[in-house]
């Protein structure tokens, strides 16, 4: 059973991050265009247009598997911002403050970040033949045998 949750591992991590990055995505669209029952953020207003365009911009480049450690570190960073300076002001816990989003979604880029894209994804389409390589020192490594000094 562990055997095959183990294999299934890199294919879950990447709908993990496709359905995480569409969700972010369309907090970042509703803020901008005022769709899908958002309210729309005035143009150039700080911290909220351009915490929205952080949003559209991350949130889809996640969802796609494209520079997918970069964007989520960035993400993770807003929604760190969004956290603190937003919400943890109005009270401590997450549950009291209404900043429960923005700490799941930190945390959850920032798992993005340590963990990468999983196994289907644009970064793995554009960086195969380094993925590979990297893949094949790691073995070498791996079966190289233990130097005691």
């Amino acid at each position: 059973m562990l055997i095959r949750l183990n294999q299934a591992q890199p294919y879950v991590l990447s709908l993990f991050r496709f359905v995480v990055g569409l969700l972010f995505a369309f907090h970042g669209a509703a803020s901008l265009f005022g769709v899908l029952g958002g309210n729309q953020a005035e143009t150039g207003a700080w911290p909220g247009w351009y915490a929205a365009l952080i949003q559209l911009v991350c949130g889809s480049l996640i969802a796609l598997g494209l520079g997918t450690r970069a964007a989520a570190f960035l993400a993770s960073g807003s929604m760190a911002y969004a956290y603190f300076k937003v919400h943890q002001p109005e009270a401590f816990l997450p549950l009291q403050n209404g900043g429960e989003p923005s700490a799941m979604f930190c945390w959850a880029f920032l798992l993005l970040v340590f963990t990468g894209p999983g196994a289907v994804a644009l970064d793995r389409f554009f960086g195969s033949r380094n993925t590979a390589a990297t893949a094949e020192d790691a073995t070498r490594r791996d079966k190289a045998p233990a130097v005691s000094v």
